[in-house]
């Protein structure tokens, strides 16, 4: 019996050696194959069963508002059924009841006290007649300061998220697995993967500037398992300094209990802050990219005995 024992150790070991040498490492420069997420979308799930390759998840490089050919229009109103900016450039500020863009008249003509002169552009939607009109006080909506959250994710839409290259080891085009020994798990690195990036969108003189960058990596093993990274991983090198070995920082380091084939995904999950020149923060929260799955054979040791 002891004698028994000593071989299937002795075959283990040998076995993480001989299985782990094999498992590729990814470049980290490798192409994404085109998969995005709509703009500003926060969570994003990519399914692709080619193994190694990533999911996608970009925001798409909108700039997340509408700003009807006005510009700075951050935040957004409703008109006809239609979406319009709340603010246009040289046009002013949105009134809901009339659909009017009311904005102080320049010169201001001669006016009773208290009372001011406006130059309204309507309809919002085709902005087709110009008028002016004395009002005793500013109409519903006028001077409303820009929104820093909208400015955030007008912001946040701005910037590419992507889904991370993951990579196992073993993996299955190179050889099975075995059952109770470590898998490697790795993905690429970059900002557009792990971050950090930052961006910034302006409106009638409030900015506000986001930053993200990955709190965590999750990686489901495929067998109500999760194993959590604080970052990408180290790729597998057959002649790295761990060959052989559990992975320094990011593995399932007692592998899979039974023989089986199990699918593997990570999912990358964002913080996303943002500060604007007024004093006022926030975040976006939810922001998660998920990537897979990649399969992973896992087969029983066999220990012959004499």
């Amino acid at each position: 019996m002891l004698r028994r024992t000593a071989v299937r150790r002795l075959l283990l070991g040998t076995a993480l050696a001989l299985l782990l040498v094999t498992g590729p490492a990814v470049p980290a420069g490798a192409a994404d194959p085109g998969a995005e997420c709509p703009p500003a979308q926060p969570n994003c799930n990519v399914w692709d069963d080619d193994p190694g390759t990533p999911g996608g998840g970009g925001n798409g490089g909108d700039n997340g508002g509408d700003n009807g050919g006005g510009g700075g229009g951050s935040s957004v109103c409703r008109w006809k059924g239609q979406t319009v900016p709340c603010y246009r450039e040289g046009m002013g500020w949105f009134n809901s009841q009339d659909g009017c863009y009311y904005r102080l008249s320049e010169p201001q003509l001669e006016a009773p006290p208290g009372w001011q002169w406006y130059t309204l552009t309507c309809d919002a939607v085709s902005l087709g007649s110009v008028r002016n009109e004395l009002l005793e006080g500013p109409p519903p909506g006028f001077g409303a300061p820009p929104d820093p959250e909208e400015l955030a994710r007008r912001a946040f839409a701005s910037i590419t998220l992507l889904a991370p290259r993951a990579a196992v080891a073993p993996r299955k085009d190179i050889g099975p697995g075995l059952v109770g020994l470590p898998v490697w798990m790795w993905a690429s690195r970059g900002a557009t993967y792990f971050g950090p990036q930052s961006a910034s969108a302006s409106d009638r003189g409030l900015t506000v500037t986001i930053q993200a960058e990955v709190d965590e990596i999750v990686w489901d093993m495929g067998n109500g398992h999760r194993v959590v990274c604080d970052g990408p991983g180290t790729a597998y090198d057959r002649r790295g300094q761990h060959a052989g070995k559990r992975s320094p920082d990011c593995g399932y380091h007692n592998g899979y209990s039974k023989a089986g084939t199990y699918r593997v995904q990570a999912t990358t999950h964002w913080s996303v802050t943002w500060t604007s020149s007024s004093g006022a923060t926030g975040s976006i929260g939810g922001v998660t990219r998920t990537t897979g799955p990649v399969q992973i054979q896992i087969n029983e040791l066999q220990v012959v005995t004499r």
